[in-house]
Order: structure tokens, then C-alpha cells, then sequence
């Protein structure tokens, strides 16, 4: 069977058990070298996926995309007919109302400061996963008047209670008694327990919107703002803005690049930074693929020689070690990819085991936005990645390959 001479000469060249075994190990160092470049830089922009999509998920799914209220203090007295013209606005997937308030919960001598969230618990789920990630209990108890509250998972441990327990809200606001000046306190029942698995558990709480318009003394059918959701949240503070611009009365407006965008900035930002750190193992892989070929064209002088005699032109000769220097970074490549993907889809899971059987848990929501390591295996990064490798190997063999087409029979059989 016909094969081109460069490509089996090369296969050969190979293949062959090399006296040299110093050039055989530094060829299989190279490959290492780019298995594991290529490996860790699949795995590391995994976890940084991970990362961005729970953070669009998860930290932006319970967290406004915009909200829209009266300037200062003022609320929004005529939300209803607002709502239905905002919810028919392009982009936007769905409107609920809401009332802000923060205040310190307190329960067995602890003390932890909140953001009360007032909501319908009917239109809530339009614009939050709140309802999906319940524990214990549901939105659906939460009633006007019946003063229950709804806490995250690490705010609830902390403060020592569970469902059915009593928790004491303290806003930040004097009232005046016959007792003279003292805060103003409100009893709350818990009724449900939330877990997204994010700093979020820690810091809010939710209540019915009529309670919370209770406690804050507003006026009846008033409340803070609208919250949206759009539909893509990348395009939520341009469509935001145009949906206010539209309303006849001023609207205070806000979205969550103002609240989120710097962790979200921070997230993409290191994802290029660690990509182009990690990149160097590669090129320090491919400087290895350099240094075997330089050794491997001056072990093969003589059979450079005798390939010239023999009528082998300079581009033969070329092509001959750029057939190595390619299948390294092939074989190096192809492995990395393989490993890098196992990794990739298993790291949440081993990471997991590591954690149970150590008994320690290396990422706490106490700390970071979430609790575990995410991965998100994204094949465009996969195929970007092996398009590098296989760039900085095809390049690494140009120069090796290059000093070999230009030996002289001559000189190099002089002394044979």
C-alpha cells in the first residue's frame, strides 16, 4: 500500500525504540506536559462556567434582574394598572410587587441582621426561584395577618430555629410609648425554610407583602416598587430603562449590574486570566517538543545523510519531524481532552466525596456566593482549547524540522 515517504519515515522514526533513552524520555515528558496543560485548562474553565451559570441561576434567579419604584421614601400607589403595562413590554417575563425592609432578627439571644422581603406569594414565582428551593414549608403559607416569615437555611441554623418557632423582628426605627423612646418589634412565626446554597441563605427573609406594609406603616395598597424579570438578563438595565421612559410618572429604576455586576465582572475576568496562566503549561510542554526534536535531528544525522543521497528533498526531510513533533502533540492532546472532560464531569461529585469523607467542606456559603464546586462543561472551550494545543505543537516542530532539511550529507557522514 502507497504511503507518502515524510509520513512513514516519520511513523518510524517514532515508533522505533531509540537508543537515546533520555530523547525517549523527554518525548514522553513533552506529551505529559501537554495532557496535563490541556487537562487542567479544560477543568479550570469548567469550574469557572460553573461559577458564572450558578451565579445567573441561582444568585440572579432570587435577586431582582430591575426593579422599578417612586424616588426617596415615596412608594407606588397605582402599581396594579403599572404592572399590566409593564408585564406586556417586549423582554419582560414577569412582574411582581414587593416591599424593602431591613431590620435584625433576633431568637435565643442571637442577633443577625436581614433584608425583609415583602411579596405577594402568588406572583412571586414570576420572578424568582424562591418557590423551587423551599426545605421546609411553602410560600403559599404565608398569609396577610398572619405575621409567618420565611428564612434561608444558614440564617435559620444560626439563629437556632426551625419551622414553627418564633423569631422577633427590630426595625430600625424608634417608636414613642409611655415608656419613652424604644424600638419598634414584631413577632414573627416561621413557617418555611429556603436553601439555594448561596451567601443569599444567610441575609433575607421573606413576608407577606401586606404584613411588611403593616410594619413599615404605609399607606394601604401602597408599595416600594416592581420587581422584573426579563427574559435575557444581560438585556435588562437597556430594556428597564426604556420600559420607565414609556411611564408618565418618574420611576427610580435599578438593576442587578448595580447590586451583582462586580461578581459577575470578577467571575469573567478571572476566567481569561487563569485560561492564559494555564496556557503556559502548554507552551512549556511545546518548548519540550522543541528541545526532543533538536535532539532527535542530531542523533539522526547519519540517516538525514543517507535519506539525501538516497534523492530525499529538503521539504521530505522537513516533513519527516514535523510527523513527530505533530503526533506528540496529537497523543499529548488527545489525552489532555479525554482527561480534561472526565474531570470536568465528575469534579462536583468527587469533590463532594472528598468533602464527606474528610469530614470538611472547602467551599462555605458563609464565605463564597455558593457551597459547592460547580462544573459546566461548555464543548466550544473543549474545541478551542484542542485547536490551541494543536496550533502550539504544530508550531513547535517548525524549527527542529526546519535545521533537519537543512543538513548537509557531506558534513555529516564526514566522520562515519
Amino acid at each position: 500500500m502507497f504511503r507518502p515517504l515524510s509520513l512513514f519515515v516519520g511513523l518510524r522514526y517514532t515508533a522505533a525504540k531509540r537508543g537515546n533513552h533520555f530523547i525517549s524520555f523527554i518525548s514522553l515528558v513533552s506529551m505529559l506536559g501537554l495532557m496535563l496543560g490541556v487537562a487542567a485548562l479544560i477543568l479550570v474553565l469548567s469550574v469557572m462556567n460553573g461559577f458564572d451559570r450558578e451565579l445567573r441561576q441561582r444568585i440572579l434567579g432570587m435577586v431582582p434582574h430591575a426593579t422599578m419604584s417612586g424616588y426617596g421614601n415615596e412608594g407606588l400607589d397605582n402599581w396594579k394598572q403599572l404592572r399590566d403595562e409593564v408585564s406586556v413590554a417586549p423582554g419582560v417575563e414577569g412582574v411582581a410587587p414587593y416591599i424593602q425592609a431591613q431590620g435584625m432578627l433576633t431568637s435565643r439571644g442571637r442577633v443577625q441582621g436581614v433584608l425583609i422581603n415583602g411579596i405577594d406569594p402568588a406572583l412571586e414565582p414570576n420572578v424568582s426561584i424562591l418557590g423551587l428551593h423551599m426545605d421546609e414549608g411553602s410560600l403559599d403559607q404565608l398569609a396577610a395577618g398572619e405575621y409567618r416569615i420565611v428564612l434561608g437555611e444558614l440564617l435559620a441554623r444560626f439563629l437556632g430555629v426551625g419551622v414553627g418557632d418564633r423569631v422577633t423582628l427590630v426595625l430600625p426605627e424608634a417608636s414613642i410609648s409611655v415608656a419613652g423612646v424604644v424600638p419598634r418589634l414584631k413577632r414573627f412565626e416561621v413557617s418555611g425554610i429556603f436553601s439555594v446554597g448561596a451567601e443569599l441563605d444567610a441575609n433575607l427573609a421573606y413576608i407577606h407583602i401586606g404584613d411588611a406594609a403593616r410594619i413599615k406603616r404605609m399607606a394601604a395598597g401602597q408599595i416600594d416598587g416592581l420587581r422584573l424579570k426579563f427574559e435575557d438578563l444581560f438585556d435588562a438595565p437597556k430594556l428597564v430603562r426604556q420600559v420607565a421612559m414609556q411611564q408618565p410618572q418618574a420611576l427610580y429604576i435599578n438593576d442587578w449590574t448595580r447590586t451583582h455586576g462586580n461578581l459577575f465582572q470578577a467571575i469573567q475576568m478571572e476566567k481569561r486570566m487563569i485560561a492564559l496562566l494555564l496556557l503556559l503549561i502548554v507552551f512549556v510542554a511545546a518548548f519540550n517538543i522543541v528541545s526532543t526534536l533538536v535532539m532527535v535531528v542530531t542523533d539522526k544525522q547519519s540517516d538525514i545523510a543517507i535519506l539525501r543521497t538516497m534523492g530525499a528533498t529538503p521539504g521530505v526531510i522537513l516533513r519527516v519531524f514535523m510527523v513527530q513533533g505533530i503526533l506528540i502533540g496529537l497523543i499529548g492532546t488527545a489525552l489532555g481532552v479525554a482527561l480534561g472532560v472526565t474531570l470536568a464531569l465528575t469534579v462536583t461529585d468527587l469533590v463532594a466525596g472528598v468533602e464527606r469523607l474528610l469530614g470538611i467542606q472547602f467551599l462555605s456559603a458563609e464565605v463564597y456566593f455558593i457551597s459547592y464546586l460547580p462544573s459546566e462543561l461548555i464543548w466550544s472551550d473543549v474545541g478551542m482549547i484542542t485547536l490551541a494545543a494543536l496550533a502550539i505543537s504544530f508550531v513547535a516542530t517548525l524549527y527542529p524540522a526546519w535545521r533537519a532539511s537543512r543538513t548537509q550529507p557531506a558534513e555529516a557522514l564526514r566522520y562515519e
